[in-house]
């Protein structure tokens, strides 16, 4: 069991962790006789690097350094290289452009994304869908916004464990709460959980964990997190996120 300092914070204290708002908890007795210490790292929605076009109707909000918002310190976690909240206007999106050594997870959370690839893929991905794209030695894709209404996702980057190999694409549709997906070229398991008020899930053991709320606030770890919020914890165990609203958060375990 985790013996927390610092993370006993009442559930409406938003400002309880000040700063970089880091809290320490002490899990006594590892495996080889140590003291193993978990750390979390809560970053706010209003700390990302904006950017974007807004002229173009793109707004980009970076949780990790990105093009011209260059720093050193915030280059990634575990293997989570990119944590981007897209908001695209009706007609707007990103032309075609090139990725390679990169896994790439995205999550729509309204409207509806057009993708299309260079391999020849193209698909629709909706609220609830698990798209990936393995973009290995290189690939070329486009993403718009074809609907009427506007769109939001979530995409999040990961880098792969060895370089090259040959593209690949999938969609899972209507991904059910709780099913884990695997990207194993990372070496990353993403956890899809949506939350009612007072419900609870456990943030999976492992070497680092990334907390993103796409929606509604929970408690976690002594912080309470809104939408747009993050945590990064390493050496996660015995930890909970708790439902203070209606809320979905996707959660990813990362190898060390």
């Amino acid at each position: 069991m985790v013996c927390v300092a610092g993370f006993g914070f009442g559930h409406g204290d938003k400002t309880a962790l000040s700063g970089r708002e880091r809290a320490v908890g002490v899990q006594e007795g590892g495996k080889d006789g140590t003291t193993v210490v978990a750390v979390m790292d809560v970053r706010r929605s209003g700390e990302r690097y904006r950017g974007g076009d807004p002229v173009a109707g793109i707004e980009s909000l970076h949780a990790f350094s990105f093009g011209p918002h260059y720093d050193p310190d915030n280059l990634r976690f575990g293997a989570v290289i990119a944590c981007n909240e897209e908001r695209l206007a009706p007609g707007a999106g990103f032309d075609e452009h090139p990725h390679s050594h990169t896994e790439i997870v995205t999550w729509v959370v309204e409207g509806v994304l057009t993708h299309r690839d260079s391999t020849g893929h193209a698909s629709v991905v909706r609220p609830g869908d698990v798209q990936r794209l393995s973009s290995a030695g290189g690939v070329r894709h486009v993403e718009r916004n074809d609907a009427d209404v506007p769109l939001v996702f979530v995409q999040m980057w990961l880098a792969p464990l060895e370089p090259g190999g040959e593209p690949a694409y999938e969609v899972v549709h209507g991904i059910a709460d709780s099913t884990p997906y695997a990207v194993p070229q990372a070496g990353a398991m993403l956890h899809v959980r949506r939350l009612g008020k007072g419900e609870r899930t456990a943030v999976p053991d492992a070497a680092y964990a990334y907390v993103h709320v796409v929606r509604g606030e929970v408690h976690l770890g002594g912080a309470e997190l809104g939408s747009g919020d993050a945590a990064r914890i390493t050496d996660a165990k015995d930890m909970e996120a708790v439902g203070l609203t209606e809320a979905e958060l996707l959660v990813w375990e990362l190898a060390g």
